[in-house]
Parts: structure tokens; C-alpha cells; sequence
């Protein structure tokens, strides 16, 4: 109990002074309740023209009318509305409907300002439950005391005063979820905001939830492709995996998860893009983008913009979980994209600075790490037992001056399967994307590969970090040998060919011609500022030529031995011919031959 005094005191308020009966059986209730004898005052209350409301200490047990009505609309709430017709489930809500005898628990802010109340009472609040305040808005209770609890606001500042009346909810923060929510855009309340209307919700889901444990997952052994030739050869992601995508501001971090989405067009995969912190423009931008692309059908957009309140920012990424939890315990696979866990953590720290918490390393408070740890444990590949489904998870840290030592960024590496690093450098220079080689890792490697593409790879990373080492070796140098002038001139060779333009991601067998084709040495002679041109001349051909090897690897992703020499001796001929010819005379003969063939 929250009350100076050893034995609380009971408040009884109605329109009219019991009787000494009803005053008798009340005291009973209350010694029966409290174990313990309490004196009861009776208060007229004009206001309570039914029943009466019994308050002891923070307790509170409404007897009014208003109550019971109040209790038949929660229980009409709790109504399973997954059959066709909800009038007999009413019906027999109607007839079944007993009131009972239940305590709720009030409290008082104290406390009122910067998105946060602190309330005195409540004694029986848990961490994270819900509370509401006598206006209408929310809360979540996210700092416990001996003597008050603080909580985030959801809603106006302005609409909660000191010395609001606080209750009790008894449920934890939720989100409506279903498949209903496919090609929307919502807040992190699971509210519309892109103007298309209301939702119909399937079910309603708490955003915090438990993490499945290691008897409940699988191995992640299945590719989720990204369309992106440098990631999906060195750095593959598996359907299941947490794969960081690390770097600084504008080096292309939120172009790839975009990319990756828009890959998974017709592959049964549904995307979540979780906006954290993002201004509202680019937010729409990226809904058009998809749209344009195709790719909004498949994905469910959750944002909580830099305008948004910090608590709603605080809560974004559970929500859009519970939304990923809600398809994977289905059966489903889902893609989640979390742009970006910085400013979540930045949200969490202000939220926490203005409870009064501690701060330690950079402001942070001490369970940071905890923060990002739960949410994204709650990915993974789940056993057959219980659907087989999955959650990916693509996390974008946001570092400052290349800077993965700092506090949140090496969080973050911890926690995850793996980093894909953008280097500002290789952005500046025209590598798009700049991924590292160095720095970039999977740690679930060739086992979320294709055996197509686990072939075709083969030497392509310690190529690329042979050469970017020898590149910085030979820079000061002006006397090479014809050997490393070889090397230097593959290397750049290999660098060119993995530039790829955003919203065009590689389908499978695109990615295994070129690897076959770049590192067999096919395209040595090419000069580099013909590459791309070459390269887009070269698939179109072999995709001519040979189609059904094309689907075949697109199919089943298996590359037969026959195959890749009829793929690797065809690339040989196309570069000499491009080399005899010129490259824009090679292009339109075999354009010319291709039409001969078709007719």
C-alpha cells in the first residue's frame, strides 16, 4: 500500500448514507479482504445516483452502474472476432454477464512534462504495463520507485495536469496486427497515416514478447537474397540471420535494405521497413519508391518520424516485431529493416535522462545494450514443430567519422550474425555500394549460399582484399613489375564490376555469369571504363543463348559442370569478339543474331 499510515483508511462514496446492513456487510468485505479491521467513512457523492464506489488506499471498487456498464463493454472487448458473425457470441456475452467484484488501482501525477509523468500510487504496476490517465491518454510505466513510477506519454503533453487521475490497465503495451496491414503505412500504435483509411486487424499482439529459445529455432540455412552482387557472393544473409548494416550518414546504408526489399518481388517474403528518427519526406520517398517498384504490396512501412514523440520512436521497433512475430509464427518468411538503431538508443537516453535514471557511457543508461539485445534475439529461423517460419533481421547503425569503436555501434556488432561496413571513401570515389571487403563478415557464410553461387564465388573475396592491400602498397610506388600491373588492372577489373545501380538488384543467374565470367580472367583486356557497358552486353547474350540455364539457376540455384563451361567458354568468345570488333560494333552484331535467331 502506498500510505503513510500501518492501517490504510476506506472512503466510501454514493447519493444516499447506507444502510446499517449494507455498512456491516462492506466492513466484512473489507476485513475479509484486507485481513485486518478498516474503518469505513461514508462521503456524499450527488455525482453516484447508483451503487457505490469503495476506495482503500490506492484501490478502488466502482459498484456504480457506470462500473457494471464498464465491465460489460470489456468483456464485449475480449470477444473472439474470428468467426463470420459475432451476434451469437453477443447474445451469449448478454446472457452470461455476471458483474463482479473487481479492484482497480488508481494513482495521481505528481509530475507532468517532456513526454514523461511521474505518478504516486500504483502500488501493484509492472514494468511496461499500460496505464491510463482520466483524459484518455496512455502511458507505459518504464521507471519503478518505492514511492512513484515515471512513465513515457503517448499523446499531448498538454492533455495530462498534475494531479490527473492515473488507473491501472493490466495489460502491456500491444499492436493490431494482420495481413490487412500488407502495402500500408502506420505509426508505432499500429494507426494508419498514409491516408488510405482504417485497418481490420487480425489479432492484437503485446510488442514485447519473449525471444523463441534454441529448441524452438533451426539453422540458418536458407539464402535470402539480396539482389546485390558484393553481398549476396562474399557476405550472404540467411533467412533467419541479424546482419548489421554499418557507416557513416549518406553512404548508402538505407539504399541497400531498400534494394533488398525490392528483391523480394514474387519470392513469398513480407517486408517491414521500421522508420526511426527519419524525417517524414524521406519516409514518403522510400513508400513511392516501393510503390514504383512493385514492392509496396509485399511490405508494411512502421514510422515513428524525428517530429514523432520519443516514447513513440522508443517503441517503434517492438511494434513492427510483433507485426514480423505475427507472419513468422505463421509459416511465413519476413524480411525486418530497423532504419536506424542510433537514434533509437538516442530516444531511449532522453527518455531515461528525463526519468531520472543514472547515465553512464555516453549518456547511455545501463541496460542499453539490453535495449537492442531483446529486440533483436526475437529473429530467427523457427523448427518445423512450429512452422518452419522466420524473421530476418537487416539493423542500420549510423557511425560518426568511420568510428565502430563507439558505444552503440560495438553493441550492436556483439549482438548481430554479422556487418555489412560502408566505407565513405569508397562512396566519394564511385564504388556504389561501398562495402568494405576487409571489414564486412557473415558469420553464417556459404551455409545461406546457394551451391550455385558458393561455385561461382570461389576467390572473389581474397581477391578484392589482395588488391585493395597491394593498391595501398603500390600508390607511392612508379616502377611495377608487369606481374603486379596485372594484378592492379584485375583488381580494378573486379572493383568496377561490383557497382550496381540502386533499384536494379541482380537476379541469381546474372550474378553467377558475371563471377564466372570476372574471375576466369575472361575480361582482362576490357578497358575499365567499358566494364559496365560490357557487362550489361555480356548477360544480355548469355541470357539469349542459354535461357533455360538461366531459369534453371534461378529455379534450384544448382549450377551443373557442363553448364558452367558452356557459360565460361561463351564468355571467353564474347570478349573476343568485343576486343576484334569494337565494343559497340560486337553489341550490335550479336544483337543482329539474337533477332536471326528468334526468327
Amino acid at each position: 500500500m502506498a500510505n503513510d499510515e500501518k492501517t490504510p483508511r476506506a472512503y466510501l462514496y454514493s447519493d444516499t448514507e447506507p444502510s446499517e446492513e449494507q455498512t456491516k456487510r462492506l466492513e466484512a468485505f473489507l476485513e475479509r479482504t484486507y485481513r485486518q479491521v478498516i474503518p469505513l467513512r461514508w462521503t456524499q457523492s450527488p455525482g453516484i445516483k447508483d451503487g457505490f464506489r469503495l476506495e482503500v488506499g490506492s484501490d478502488v471498487y466502482d459498484w456504480t452502474l457506470e462500473g457494471r456498464v464498464r465491465q460489460f463493454q470489456e468483456r464485449l472487448n475480449r470477444i473472439d472476432n474470428s468467426e463470420q458473425s459475432v451476434i451469437p457470441l453477443i447474445r451469449r456475452v448478454v446472457n452470461e454477464f455476471q458483474p463482479t467484484v473487481e479492484r482497480e488501482e488508481k494513482g495521481e501525477a505528481i509530475f507532468v512534462g517532456d513526454e514523461i509523468a511521474r505518478v504516486r500510487g500504483l502500488p501493484g504496476v509492472q514494468y511496461g504495463e499500460v496505464v491510463e490517465f482520466a483524459n484518455g491518454v496512455h502511458g507505459m510505466v518504464q521507471d519503478l520507485r518505492e514511492d512513484s513510477v515515471g512513465c513515457v506519454l503517448f499523446g499531448a503533453n498538454g492533455d495530462v495536469a498534475e494531479g490527473s487521475i492515473v488507473k491501472r490497465t493490466g495489460r502491456t503495451a500491444g499492436m493490431p496486427v494482420g495481413i490487412r496491414f500488407l502495402g500500408r503505412v502506420v505509426n508505432a500504435l499500429g494507426e494508419p497515416i498514409d491516408g488510405k483509411g482504417a485497418i481490420e486487424h487480425d489479432a492484437y499482439r503485446p510488442i514485447e514478447v519473449a525471444a523463441p529459445g534454441i529448441l524452438d529455432r533451426s539453422a540458418v540455412n536458407r539464402p535470402l537474397e539480396t539482389g546485390i552482387l558484393c553481398i549476396d557472393s562474399m557476405f550472404p544473409i540467411g533467412r533467419g540471420q541479424r546482419e548489421l548494416i554499418i557507416g557513416d550518414r549518406q553512404t548508402g546504408k538505407t539504399a541497400i535494405a531498400i534494394d533488398t526489399i525490392i528483391n523480394q518481388n514474387r519470392r513469398n517474403v513480407i517486408c517491414i521497413y521500421c522508420a526511426i528518427g527519419q524525417k517524414a519526406s524521406s519516409v514518403a520517398q522510400i513508400a513511392a519508391n516501393l510503390e514504383a517498384h512493385g514492392a509496396l504490396q509485399h511490405t508494411i512501412i512502421v514510422s515513428a518520424c524525428a517530429s514523432d514523440p520519443a516514447a513513440e520512436q522508443y517503441i517503434a521497433p517492438y511494434a513492427a516485431t510483433a507485426l514480423g512475430e505475427h507472419f513468422m509464427n505463421t509459416g511465413r518468411d519476413v524480411l525486418i529493416v530497423y532504419d536506424d538503431l542510433s537514434k533509437h538508443a538516442i530516444a531511449y537516453r532522453a527518455l531515461s535522462l528525463l526519468l531520472e535514471r543514472s547515465p553512464g557511457r555516453e549518456a547511455y543508461p545501463g541496460d542499453v545494450f539490453y535495449l537492442h539485445s531483446r529486440l533483436l534475439e526475437r529473429s530467427a529461423h523457427l523448427s518445423e514443430e512450429l512452422g518452419g517460419g522466420s524473421m530476418t533481421a537487416l539493423p542500420i547503425i549510423e557511425t560518426q567519422a568511420g568510428d565502430v569503436s563507439a558505444y552503440i555501434p560495438t553493441n550492436v556488432i556483439s549482438i548481430t550474425d554479422g556487418q555489412i561496413y560502408l566505407e565513405s571513401n569508397l562512396f566519394f570515389s564511385g564504388q556504389r555500394p561501398a562495402v568494405n571487403v576487409g571489414l564486412s563478415v557473415s558469420r553464417v557464410g556459404g551455409a545461406a549460399q546457394t551451391k550455385a553461387m558458393k561455385q561461382s564465388a570461389g576467390s572473389l573475396r581474397i581477391d578484392l582484399a589482395q588488391f585493395r592491400e597491394m593498391e595501398a602498397f603500390t600508390q607511392f610506388s612508379s616502377d611495377l613489375d608487369e606481374v603486379t600491373k596485372r594484378q592492379l588492372v584485375y583488381g580494378q577489373g573486379l572493383m568496377r564490376l561490383l557497382r550496381q545501380d540502386q533499384y536494379k538488384p541482380f537476379s541469381q543467374h546474372r550474378m553467377v555469369i558475371l563471377l564466372i565470367a570476372a574471375l576466369n580472367h575472361t575480361m582482362e583486356n576490357i578497358p575499365i571504363d567499358d566494364l559496365l557497358k560490357y557487362r550489361e552486353a555480356l548477360l544480355d547474350s548469355l541470357e539469349g543463348k542459354y535461357a533455360d540455364i538461366c531459369r534453371r539457376l534461378d529455379r534450384n540455384g544448382k549450377l551443373l559442370d557442363r553448364d558452367k563451361d558452356l557459360l565460361l567458354k561463351e564468355a571467353k568468345d564474347f570478349a573476343a569478339r568485343w576486343l576484334h570488333d569494337g565494343g559497340a560494333a560486337a553489341e550490335a552484331g550479336e544483337q543482329e543474331e539474337n533477332a536471326d535467331g528468334e526468327r
